[in-house]
């Protein structure tokens, strides 16, 4: 997993225009990896049962590898859109940080699992964090006279993350100008 988030992290900023290390620098050498293994067994009342309330993740990114029943959505365009499930791929999900780091370039996208009345679902999610105490902000090659700055520099952006979170809102706010 660290060398599969040092080339996602390369190709974001080759695909910005941005050294390629840029991004690497600020999640900083003791960046996290975290993974969490996800089990959603059958529902009968899918229509009732959420699998995963929607939210957006705190991370940098979130790497997934899902089985092959769809079950993840984002939400966009004021509505809930089903992302294909593709088995043996990995789904690279921008979290907060990015959006923050990209200066709003990549979104984090809101996103929920549903459950399924037919099959179980099974998928290991892997979130991609800044080492403790490291201070990220939006990369100065991404703030021009067209592009202002939308995003401050914060720290241990992860811990206001999960405390508004457990709320049911998102933290994004905080870090606006």
């Amino acid at each position: 997993m660290q060398i599969f988030t040092g080339l996602v992290s390369k190709a974001i900023a080759k695909s910005l225009n941005l050294e390629a290390d840029c991004f690497l620098n600020q999640f900083g050498k003791r960046a996290a990896l975290q993974a969490r293994f996800n089990y959603y067994s059958r529902c009968q009342r899918p229509d009732l049962v959420l699998g995963l309330k929607a939210h957006a993740d705190g991370s940098g990114y979130t790497i997934i590898l899902q089985d092959d029943v769809e079950g993840l959505q984002v939400f966009q365009d004021e509505r809930w859109l089903t992302v294909p499930a593709i088995s043996d791929a990995l789904l690279v999900l921008m979290g907060d940080q990015m959006e923050i780091m990209t200066n709003g370039m990549f979104k984090s996208p809101v996103h929920r699992v549903l459950t399924n009345s037919d099959k179980e679902r099974i998928s290991v999610a892997v979130f991609y964090t800044p080492e403790p105490n490291k201070e990220i902000g939006p990369e100065e090659g991404l703030i021009n006279e067209e592009r202002k700055k939308i995003y401050k520099k914060v720290k241990d952006y992860a811990d206001v993350h999960w405390e508004h979170y457990q709320q049911g809102k998102r933290a994004l706010h905080v870090a606006k100008v």
